[in-house]
This record gives structure tokens, C-alpha cells and sequence, in this order.
């Protein structure tokens, strides 16, 4: 079943781009829209939550929120790691 979209055109971007690095986004909560989980669940994650962040529906800036959101996602520790490990993986190939 397909998650309800984001009201701002903005943040749903930045939740498809989220999607598309395998984060998991889950609709509702208390007072967020929503949140984004990180796919990797590490307990050594950068911020001690596991990659874990609030969605809001009515942002000041939506194109604020969302360039945070991405940031979010790219700046995933367990994430890095991953990347640089199959990046030096393509490399000793070539």
C-alpha cells in the first residue's frame, strides 16, 4: 500500500529521495507528519538514535526541512561507510 504524499511539494521529494536510498518512511505520529528510518538500524549511528528523524507537515521553509531531510540521509555514517566500502570494492576491480 502507497504512503499518503507530503502536502509540500518540497518535502516530498526529499521523502521519495529518502525512499530511494532504502530509508523507511512511516505516516503519522504525535505532533510530526511522520518519520524516516535508516535502513542500517546501527547501534553506532552518529546521533545514538539509530537514524531516526521527525517529518513535519507544516515546516516554516519547506525547502529548508526538505534540504534537511536529504542531509539527513547523506550524512548517515553507517551509510558513508557502506558507500566507500563498495566504492574501493569497484575500484581494486578496474
Amino acid at each position: 500500500m502507497a504512503r499518503a504524499a507530503h502536502p509540500k511539494k518540497e518535502v516530498e521529494e526529499a521523502l521519495r529521495y529518502a525512499e530511494e536510498h532504502r530509508w523507511r518512511v512511516e505516516v503519522g505520529g504525535s505532533h510530526a507528519w511522520g518519520k524516516l528510518y535508516c535502513p542500517y538500524n546501527d547501534a553506532e549511528c552518529r546521533c545514538g538514535e539509530f537514524c531516526i528523524t521527525s517529518v513535519w507537515s507544516t515546516p516554516k521553509s519547506a525547502g529548508n526541512h526538505a534540504r534537511a531531510l536529504r542531509r539527513v540521509v547523506d550524512n548517515c555514517t553507517t551509510r558513508r561507510k557502506h558507500q566507500s566500502a563498495c566504492d574501493s570494492a569497484e575500484a581494486s576491480q578496474e
